[in-house]
């Protein structure tokens, strides 16, 4: 896909995570949305870097941004591409400094995610992938290396779980005694953010119920370096891969496998 630079973009969520680990290191006021969601100053900062370098760069291809006033599905349901941002995806664990919050960017097209760019400021730590190139994991400023999941959770004896570690529901409580019930051992992993996704992605756990809410924003650019590992992200529903630029950003229920 010659129309964007995924290195620009990655550098591009080095920057604004170096704008949130600014904030990380001292003392900071938390606010509340009107859906009860925390904001810090780190998510607008950070929000404001990455709409400015997009626009810049790409003024041609619109932005949708949790931090962002949302679009009329009227006018977006034009888009044949845009921008799916998420520019401080794990505020709580920020706010725990816990460190497992991350940014994301993503390029969706035709209402699928064909580039995305996951990054972990702490760990310094960038996942990325565009459709057809594979899926990499790469320490900026040190080594890369290409990730891959070839095998499905079904067939292991012993599956490791990912779930939220601020989000687990009673119906992930179930699916994972579903799979003892079945003769597998389970070992369950709690973490925060898109990393979960990404885990998934790189072989560390086997499969990511999410039987809760979450945005578009949240899942756009770990889906794409999910499908670029070989593993896809599925409407529990339905049996089919995520969409987006749906009525509603709200994602149903899914399983990373």
């Amino acid at each position: 896909m010659s129309e964007i630079d995924l290195d620009l973009i990655s550098s591009v969520a080095v920057t604004a995570g170096s704008v949130i680990m600014d904030i990380y290191g001292r003392d900071f006021e938390v606010d509340f949305k009107s859906d009860k969601s925390p904001l810090t100053e780190a998510d607008s900062q950070a929000n404001a870097v990455i709409m400015d370098a997009l626009s810049t760069h790409y003024p041609q291809i619109p932005i949708i941004s949790e931090e962002n006033k949302e679009v009329a599905y009227a006018e977006r349901s034009e888009w044949e591409q845009f921008w799916l941002v998420d520019p401080l995806d794990g505020t709580k664990e920020f706010i725990k400094k816990n460190g497992e919050f991350t940014v994301n960017i993503a390029l969706i097209k035709k209402g699928f995610p064909v580039a995305g760019i996951v990054y972990r400021p702490v760990e310094r730590i960038s996942y990325s992938a565009e459709l057809g190139s594979g899926a990499f994991k790469t320490l900026i400023g040190g080594e890369t290396k290409r990730i891959r999941n070839d095998r499905h959770y079904l067939d292991e004896e012993k599956v490791s779980v990912v779930a939220s570690r601020s989000h687990l529901t009673p119906e992930v409580a179930d699916f994972v005694e579903g799979l003892k019930e079945s003769g597998k051992k389970v070992d369950l992993i709690s973490v925060g953010s898109s990393l979960k996704l990404c885990l998934v992605a790189e072989g560390s756990a086997n499969v990511y119920p999410r039987f809760g809410p979450t945005m578009e924003w949240d899942t756009g650019a770990a889906h794409a370096v999910v499908l670029e590992s070989g593993r896809n992200v599925i409407n529990h529903e339905t049996g089919e891969s995520l969409i987006y630029n749906k009525p509603s950003l709200l994602n149903p229920w899914f399983i990373v496998e």
